[in-house]
């Protein structure tokens, strides 16, 4: 397995500054949001695109994923990460968040990203049921599948405590609807501790969907709020062994996104903590 951290803790930083630092605290690879102001894909032009290139070049890094699971650009008072959702009522609404994930996956194409990842459909709106919303969240993949296809880069989706599909099972339910290998799943082992899904557990239930991890700690109220490994009480230990168990080699991204007031403190102490866990249970983790 590799380790990778998450440029969206660095929103006050330019892209070349994030690079330069996370490579200067040991990492390898990082995860580039793609919104502002790292790379919003609606506004990014070749010349800041070849920017992005010549960071990960001069650092020595490579892309782990490009997150286009948050839209601060679009700036929704209700929440800056959800909305635009897929399952907005207002059908043109709804585009924005399409037409956003068919540029990340072009954006991802270009920059030699290995994928890309987006909320699990939304916030199922007031008086929709679980069964329509899903089904109207799969209507709305459709499309941005097949770009997906086109662009041979796989479409993550990423469950979320409060969204449409939160626990393993409902993300099981949602795989049915698609046969797609450009279609699968990003694990985030905080959320799945936060719906009650056991971590270590869930990786062998999940394990043939699993083509990236996002790790972070979760206090033991199950609040969803990411802290840095040690703080909270997931068992990285046992959650480790099974993603080393299962046979999982790619990438494993540290997302602290909480850190943006001190990112290259919680960065450095997440990837010491992180790196000794792995040294602990026998798992190789560079």
């Amino acid at each position: 397995m590799k380790l990778a951290f998450s440029t969206n803790a660095y929103l006050n930083s330019s892209f070349p500054d994030t690079a330069r630092r996370l490579a200067a605290l040991g990492y390898t690879g990082l995860e580039l949001m793609a919104d502002v102001p790292h790379a919003w894909p609606a506004y990014l032009l070749e010349g800041q695109k070849q920017v992005i290139r010549d960071a990960m070049r001069q650092n020595g890094l490579a892309f782990s994923n490009v997150n286009a699971f948050m839209m601060h650009a679009v700036n929704d008072r209700r929440q800056k990460y959800w909305h635009p959702s897929w399952l907005e009522p207002d059908v043109n609404y709804r585009q924005v968040r399409i037409d956003h994930t068919v540029r990340a996956l072009t954006l991802a194409k270009e920059l030699g990203a290995p994928c890309i990842t987006t909320e699990p459909g939304g916030p199922v709106p007031d008086g929709m049921t679980w069964a329509n919303a899903l089904k109207l969240f799969v209507e709305m993949l459709k499309p941005v599948v097949e770009h997906a296809e086109k662009v041979q880069v796989p479409l993550l989706i990423e469950p979320e405590p409060d969204l449409l599909i939160e626990t393993a099972d409902q993300y099981l339910e949602f795989a049915k609807h698609f046969q797609s290998p450009y279609l699968g799943l990003n694990f985030d082992i905080g959320h799945f501790y936060c719906v009650k899904d056991d971590p270590a557990a869930t990786v062998h239930k999940l394990a043939p969907l699993i083509q990236h991890v996002h790790l972070e700690d979760i206090a033991a109220t199950r609040k969803h709020h990411h802290l840095v490994p040690g703080e909270g009480v997931i068992d990285f230990h046992a959650t480790l062994t099974a993603l080393h168990a299962v046979g999982y080699d790619k990438w494993v991204t540290i997302e602290l996104y909480t850190y943006h007031e001190d990112p290259d403190g919680a960065a450095r102490t997440a990837r010491e903590r992180v790196l000794k866990i792995a040294s602990e249970v026998g798992v190789a983790l560079a």
